[in-house]
């Protein structure tokens, strides 16, 4: 059997048993597409097919288009990375720490940008577990509660109001997922005097010709934006697959305006074809289509990062990135003997909370993208099939 009709009965499955109303995936190497395949619906409600051009809500592979734009900043001169994130952020100029037992004092040290870089800032995502936790979801609450009002929430407004949450832990002394591209997409805001939607247009998106990636999606390509769906189980026992419509993490679920609230973090929304120009210009050393967005150098530091060992403890408990290391908003395998799937050295890459996935293997020239709209989705048990079929064969 072909590998193109392995990677398409996979699929179908995935479909057939509900564990996805839909997905597409493409694959290119040395600029040739080796496969695309589809299946399911972007919308079964009304029965629309999951297509080429279908959209897909980002989430965090937002993330690796926010650390190009720092690194655009970075290769003209514009930041330095060992910059106080107080020099451009004024609530960052004096932050605090608590742990969960209680003991609360200033932090003694800065937070700088590469600590936003490699999510060793102490910031982190909403949850009941710390004091910044607690904090950071009061924020997001407030965010979303002023979604679709005259008073939405901007980038630079949330990035200030998280300063006020304490955070996690000394800047630099661990590793924790969390707000940090959020608040570095404030940065590159002030440090370039434009919105971060405007400098990603204009930096980005343009150049590479990636005329389906934005903030939002516009009124005439709504129709392609796909419908997200949630495993809900039932008192039966039996799971199915119901719509899903919150807007989590404030970014307004139909996307249907240019929200004030830019997401470096998790705002962006894109198709396969548009976001593989992307992958494309970084395994070209910067340049795509006669454009040059970064320098090769650059792009040798943005994608070779690595956490210390202090910080890699605690990256090393996420499940199924054994082998990797995080930088630069991005995973990057460094072991592949110690991974729990097939790999490569060197691979980097992201994901997104609403099923898209990301992954670039410079030695062999070549870029995975999958797209689905699945709650929780991104690097789950179809992720894995896909790759280790395509990385068994390829």
């Amino acid at each position: 059997m072909e590998i193109s009709d392995r990677i398409q009965g996979v699929m179908e499955q995935a479909v057939k048993d509900s564990l996805v109303a839909g997905a597409n995936l493409l694959v290119e190497q040395d600029g040739r597409e080796l496969v695309y395949a589809q299946a399911g619906k972007a919308d079964r409600e009304s029965g629309r097919e999951m297509n080429r051009d279908t959209i897909f809500r980002l989430y965090s592979q937002t993330k690796p288009v926010t650390a190009v734009a720092a690194m655009i900043l970075m290769d003209r001169g514009e930041i330095d990375l060992c910059q106080n994130v107080g020099e451009f952020l004024p609530e960052y100029r004096k932050l605090y720490v608590e742990t969960a037992d209680g003991h609360r004092g200033q932090a003694l040290r800065p937070l700088r940008i590469y600590n936003l870089l490699n999510m060793t800032s102490g910031l982190c995502y909403p949850n009941e577990n710390t004091p910044g936790g607690r904090a950071t979801a009061k924020v997001y609450e407030e965010a979303c509660a002023r979604l679709g009002t005259a008073r939405e929430m901007s980038t630079r407004e949330l990035a200030g109001r998280l300063a006020e949450a304490p955070l996690d832990y000394e800047p630099g002394s661990s590793w924790q997922y969390g707000t940090s591209a959020d608040v570095l997409g404030a940065v590159i805001e002030a440090v370039s005097g434009k919105s971060l939607a405007e400098f990603m247009e204009q930096e980005i998106f343009r150049p590479l010709g990636m005329e389906d990636t934005a903030f939002y999606v516009s009124e005439k390509k709504q129709g392609r934006l796909a419908k997200v769906y949630e495993t809900v189980t039932e008192e039966s026992g039996e799971a199915q697959l119901v719509p899903y419509a919150e807007s989590h993490l404030a970014i307004n679920h139909s996307m249907d305006h240019l929200p004030a609230y830019m997401a470096g973090g998790a705002g962006l929304a894109s198709t396969l074809d548009d976001y593989m120009k992307f992958a494309r210009m970084l395994l070209a050393g910067g340049n795509y289509g006669g454009k040059r967005i970064l320098t090769p150098r650059t792009v040798q530091y943005l994608t070779g990062g690595q956490l210390e060992p202090r910080q890699q403890r605690s990256f090393s408990q996420w499940i199924g990135l054994e082998g990797y290391s995080y930088g630069n908003l991005m995973r990057v395998c460094k072991e592949p003997g110690t991974a729990s799937g097939l790999t490569r050295k060197g691979e980097y890459g992201w994901d997104g909370w609403l099923g898209v996935y990301f992954a670039n293997f410079p030695e062999e020239n070549m870029t995975i993208l999958m797209g689905t709209q699945k709650k929780d989705g991104g690097t789950f048990s179809l992720t894995r099939k896909l790759r280790n079929l395509i990385l068994s064969n390829f």
